[in-house]
């Protein structure tokens, strides 16, 4: 229980200073990517975000997450699952197509 402690704090915190907890979590993500990586990946484990919005959270091109899925044996889940996915995936083309200059 001890060790816990930090946790459960945070999560009563987030009532009151959403922002504040939402800009930690943030930071925290930003300057742990093994941490960013298991988040974002057990979402995509539990249905919770498409394969596009994965690789737009983890900052590769959809085909680059594709490789490294199948690299580690982590199951694709191809195709949109919504009209939302569907848009996830659309941005994330383009966000990549405006890095890459085409």
């Amino acid at each position: 229980m001890a060790e816990s402690w930090p946790l459960e704090q945070l999560i009563k915190l987030r009532r009151s200073q959403p922002q504040l907890v939402q800009r930690a979590l943030q930071r925290l993500f930003d300057e742990d990517e093994e941490l960013r990586w298991s988040v974002v990946v057990n979402a995509y484990l539990d249905e919770e975000i498409s394969l596009a919005r994965t690789a737009a959270l983890l900052g590769l091109h959809p085909l680059e997450l594709r490789e490294r899925f199948s690299e580690k044996g982590i199951p694709l889940r191809l195709g949109p699952a919504d009209r939302s996915d569907a848009q996830a995936e659309i941005d994330a083309i383009r966000t990549w197509k405006r890095k890459t200059g085409d």
